[in-house]
């Protein structure tokens, strides 16, 4: 990666009018289940909060009154008061926190769930799209941040709002006067407090999606630290990270700009009006118009409506926020699951032809019929991948497939297992058209192995056995023998209880290779597709593997992408793809013989050279 290049961002967003409080009602579903106990904690937060709103005037009682009076007996008893009630609010506080810890985790557990659900079923197209830090971040930091927020930003947004709001009327009532004194600064606040939202709702916007940037080079450097070491990149690799890394400090230094700001106006503009009032308030008590005890539940009052005043900033960019973090992830959620295809009647189909002509009948294979593909990100008037294969192999059969690079082969296997949807056409799977089928359905019949392997950070047998969901040792051995898998893996430090580590990047290649082929063929499918699933393998274990797989190739109908001549031995027939055609199907030798594309790609010979000597060259 350039140091230069910013990693790659989530697809753009649409721009549109946003607003926070329609952004964060969508999170109702998931409190919904929890609303009793959320409800309760704010309604006891509210109650704590307004015992603080009682001490000022316990305050006055006891300076009109015992303070006044000389009464020491009365000084302690609202000593007292103040004691129960500074206790009682404390109390009510623990239990606010009581109630909604365990609720509100549970709501960001399930949040996360369907977040990784609704990830494990989205088409592969929209996995090519997104990066993967983008999604890390989304399903760690920010639904970390909308539990904090639930559980305290919201609750005190509510709880400060209502204290404002009481606090004032408390005031109004004590001395109407010096409290519009206070009320004044209220409507300057809401505005400053409006243009604040929309200026620092975009910037932590921008902070959220450049962590998901700044994931995503972590996670491929940590993934890819072998090529990073090899090539001696890792200074190009730290310059990526710090040009990224230092546009997150900006964007972080920037939304800590905008906060001061909107702090320096909460914290000045009330301090201002309050150092008027308590000027105007000794005034009234010098000239006999306030008492001194009215004066000081006032200041109290005022004092201890600080807080909640204080606290609207921050209470403001944490909605933002939240609000930010629940348009992330619903972006993920709102994307769009195919949908199982409405079963198209046989009688609606046209009928296939040439190499696809056949009536449905049970123990029938594979069969493509007139299969067109595009992918569906891109424009409708594009080149399709496929046009219009039509393929059959037969029950039992084993079909290479062989193609130039990027002429379909890959995408085509795809199809089978509905990684990808047809576009139009359709395949049948021993008679049963896919598309009648569910994607679970399809997957249980058809096995996949692919070229580049995949395994997980789990032990050697977990890995092998997701192949098959009932599979017992049995099993087990038999894949890792056909795979020559066996002496490996047993040579391993706990032999098949071995963690294989993230992505297996402790094995080789081929080790992984084979480890995906046992996990293909443990299950003994009906249908097995591998895509040139020997490629990493050395000659003389190539050798064995496919000595290996005739066994398993015998008992089932197999779709094999083939680069190598040894690789389309294992065939009956071989089927040619050309620019997302299929233009010849036949046997290894009479293709050689008879078609010069398939000749180049076997031997590299020119498509002049007489096909004699390209045969010689035939191992």
């Amino acid at each position: 990666m350039s140091a230069t290049a910013p990693a790659s961002a989530a697809p753009e967003v649409p721009p549109r009018k946003r607003s926070v409080v329609r952004a964060l009602l969508r999170l109702w579903p998931y409190v919904r289940p929890v609303r009793a106990r959320v409800f309760s904690a704010a309604g006891v937060a509210i109650v704590a909060a307004s015992m603080g709103l009682v001490m000022p005037l316990v305050l006055k009682w006891m300076v009109d009154g015992p303070v006044a009076d000389g009464d020491t007996a009365g000084i302690w008893w609202g000593g007292l008061v103040l004691l129960f009630v500074g206790l009682a609010e404390a109390l009510l506080f623990g239990l606010r926190r009581w109630l909604v810890a365990r609720p509100l985790a549970k709501v960001e557990a399930n949040m996360r769930d369907s977040l990784y659900r609704h990830l494990q079923r989205l088409p592969v197209t929209f996995h090519d799209r997104w990066p993967t830090g983008q999604l890390l971040s989304r399903g760690t930091g920010d639904l970390q941040l909308l539990r904090m927020f639930l559980a305290f930003g919201l609750t005190f947004l509510i709880v400060n709002s209502a204290t404002i709001l009481i606090g004032f009327g408390v005031l109004l009532v004590q001395d109407w006067t010096l409290g519009l004194v206070l009320v004044l600064p209220v409507v300057p606040l809401i505005v400053l407090c409006a243009m604040f939202e929309a200026r620092f709702s975009l910037v932590a916007r921008r902070a959220q999606d450049q962590m998901g940037d700044l994931t995503t080079v972590v996670e491929e450097s940590i993934l890819g630290i072998r090529i990073i070491k090899g090539f001696g990149r890792h200074r190009s690799q730290a310059r990526a990270f710090q040009v990224l890394s230092g546009q997150l400090r900006d964007t972080e230094l920037h939304k800590a700009k905008l906060l001061a700001g909107i702090w320096l106006v909460i914290l000045a503009l009330p301090e201002l009006f309050l150092g008027t009032a308590l000027v105007l308030g000794i005034s009234q008590v010098a000239d006999g118009d306030l008492t001194a005890g009215t004066l000081v539940a006032f200041m109290a009052t005022a004092m201890v409506l600080r807080w909640p005043v204080e606290s609207m900033g921050f209470l403001l960019a944490l909605c933002n926020e939240a609000g930010t973090a629940t348009d992330r992830h619903f972006e993920v959620l709102d994307e769009p699951i195919p949908d199982e295809p409405t079963p198209t009647p046989a009688a609606a189909l046209p009928a296939p032809s040439g190499e696809g002509a056949a009536a449905e009948v049970p123990g029938d294979g594979i069969r493509f019929e007139n299969v067109v593909f595009r992918y569906p990100d891109g424009p409708a008037d594009a080149t399709p991948v496929l046009d219009g294969v039509t393929l059959h192999i037969r029950t039992g059969e084993t079909m290479a497939l062989v193609g130039a690079t990027g002429s379909g082969k890959t995408t085509l296997l795809a199809l089978l297992p509905r990684l990808h949807e047809v576009t139009s056409g359709r395949i049948t799977l021993d008679g049963v058209d896919t598309a009648t089928l569910s994607r679970a359905e399809v997957r249980a019949r058809v096995a996949v192995a692919f070229e580049e392997p995949t395994l997980f950070s789990a032990t050697v047998a977990e890995n092998v056995l997701m192949g098959a969901e009932d599979g017992g040792d049995a099993e087990l051995d038999r894949a890792l023998r056909i795979s020559q898998a066996d002496a490996f893996t047993r040579a391993l430090p706990a032999g098949l209880d071995t963690e294989v580590g993230e992505q297996g990047l402790s094995l080789s290649g081929g080790q992984r290779q084979r480890l995906a082929l046992a996990r293909a063929v443990v299950g003994r499918p009906r249908f097995l597709v591998l895509d040139d699933p020997l490629s990493a393998l050395d000659v003389h274990t190539e050798a064995k593997v496919e000595a290996a797989l005739r066994e398993v190739l015998v008992s089932t109908t197999a779709l094999v992408v083939a680069h190598r001549p040894s690789t389309v031995q294992l065939a009956d027939r071989v089927a040619l793809l050309s620019e997302g055609r299929v233009i010849a199907v036949g046997s290894h030798t009479e293709l050689l013989r008879t078609h010069a594309e398939y000749r180049r790609l076997m031997t590299g010979a020119s498509s002049a050279e007489p096909s004699r000597s390209a045969e010689a060259r035939v191992p």
